[in-house]
């Protein structure tokens, strides 16, 4: 398999949602609790693209082979296996080699921290698993949006945390024998909760504009997502609606001063996250207006980031 064959088979472009969201607990970690571990940062990043990789080529694996329209944008351009003409053998060999180094990475760092790790890890890894393959897969349902923003939005972010505020107790899980106990700090779990916010609704809202430009194909293939449902009218609305409630969570968090003040810079992204709703909203193509979502979480969740970067920054040098 050629490189551009095997990037295009991963889609390593999309790769950029996790690593974003990985990139906002890690900030977010260096913040809140001044704590930063290389070791268990490199073994969860490997762990993480690895298994996104994993995933996205399950799911075009599974689209391969249960499609029922072999015509249009998402079939002949879209699926790497159609366009590059990838060998079965190749095609699952990929999702092995991919999949084994997910795993043994994730069994390292649990190894490293605790079972809090392996618990949230399994959950995770389940909810990518069956959002791509299993009898009905999730991302052929109306609840594609939520698994998406959640696993992606949220799980990752708030592991990307824990693995570097261990001493924190934020969350953990016991097992001694025939007992099992389990403690939470909900304050500090809401408090990244709400910080993951803006990148769960982010996700979300990239996996509905997907839905939304793929509505013909997936009836003809049978893939029932959400704006099936729904229908387009109240699917563009709920794609509008889940920015605002992105905004609306960074305000809540600066007044709860979960994020520091440089979060304000975070509303600059109002004018063009504006418009690149009111552009989609006009024209739902998968090859011409799709992408305005990414590019929606990207700005988003990258300057909200960087006001995490630039308190740290200000705190340390000032």
């Amino acid at each position: 398999m050629k490189v551009q064959s095997f990037f295009k088979y991963v889609e390593i472009q999309t790769k950029l949602a996790s690593m974003i969201s990985f990139a906002l607990g890690t900030v977010l970690a260096v913040y809140r609790y001044q704590a930063f571990n290389a070791g268990n940062f490199l073994l969860m990043l490997i762990s993480l693209l690895c298994f996104d990789m994993t995933t996205t080529a399950i799911n075009n694996y599974m689209d391969f082979k249960s499609a029922r329209k072999k015509s249009g944008y998402g079939y002949e351009k879209h699926n790497a296996i159609v366009r590059d003409n990838i060998r079965k053998p190749e095609s699952i060999a990929v999702i092995i080699v991919l999949g084994t180094i997910a795993v043994l990475a994730g069994y390292m760092l649990f190894l490293r921290t605790n079972a809090t790790v392996l618990v949230v890890g399994i959950v995770s890894f389940s909810i990518g698993v069956l959002y791509s393959a299993g009898p009905v897969p999730i991302s052929r349902t109306p609840f594609g949006e939520i698994a998406s923003g959640l696993f992606m939005g949220f799980f990752i972010p708030f592991l990307s945390v824990f693995i570097h505020a261990l001493d924190r107790n934020i969350l953990g899980f016991a097992f001694d024998g025939s007992s099992f106990t389990f403690h939470m700090n909900a304050a500090e779990v809401l408090s990244i909760l709400l910080c993951s916010v803006p990148a769960m609704m982010g996700i979300a809202n990239i996996m509905l504009a997907n839905n939304i430009c793929d509505m013909e194909d997936d009836l003809e293939n049978r893939r029932y997502t959400l704006p099936i449902y729904i229908g387009r009218e109240m699917a563009l609305v709920l794609f509008k609606a889940l920015y605002f409630i992105a905004g609306l969570s960074v305000i809540l968090s600066l007044v709860l001063k979960i994020i520091p003040i440089t979060g304000i810079l975070f509303f600059i992204t109002l004018i063009p996250v504006h418009n690149n709703i009111k552009a989609f909203e006009q024209k739902q193509s998968k090859a011409e207006t799709f992408g305005l979502a990414v590019k929606n979480f990207t700005i988003m969740n990258v300057v909200l980031i960087f006001s995490f970067l630039l308190s740290v920054g200000i705190r340390l040098f000032i």
